[in-house]
């Protein structure tokens, strides 16, 4: 499968950016879809995880981003959105799509097989 994340950008705080991830080769429903971001010199850290169809759950969110982050799937065109409100100048980062096959549900990134090429957000206070 592959990804491809778009729609990243400068922001001010306190607004809203929505990130798209374009997947292909593979239906996006039958993987585990992950929104993870890195911030310079820190490790990159899940924000987001949107369950395979064979999970009877809801998203899992970074406590970081509980309330104002959203994720959600147009199945039409298999894109895979996270909307960020909100804004806070900590949220700055590259964030990744990424994606495993399966149903478990993991937040480690190295659980992930699958990678975008990352899109750069930059929030301003």
């Amino acid at each position: 499968v592959q990804l491809a994340e778009s729609g990243g950008g400068l922001g001010e705080a306190g607004g809203s950016l929505r990130l798209s991830c374009e997947v292909s080769g593979g239906m996006s429903e039958v993987y585990v879809l992950g929104w993870f971001r890195q911030a310079p010199e820190k490790e990159r850290e899940y924000v987001a995880i949107l369950p395979s169809k064979w999970y009877r759950g809801n998203v899992h969110y970074a406590d970081s981003v509980k309330d104002r982050f959203t994720v959600s799937r147009d199945a039409a065109t298999d894109t895979v959105y996270l909307d960020m409100n909100s804004l806070k100048a900590e949220d700055t980062g590259v964030y990744y799509c990424a994606a495993r096959r399966g149903v478990s549900i993991y937040y480690a990134p190295d659980q992930f097989t699958s990678w975008g090429q990352g899109t750069q957000v930059t929030v301003s206070s």
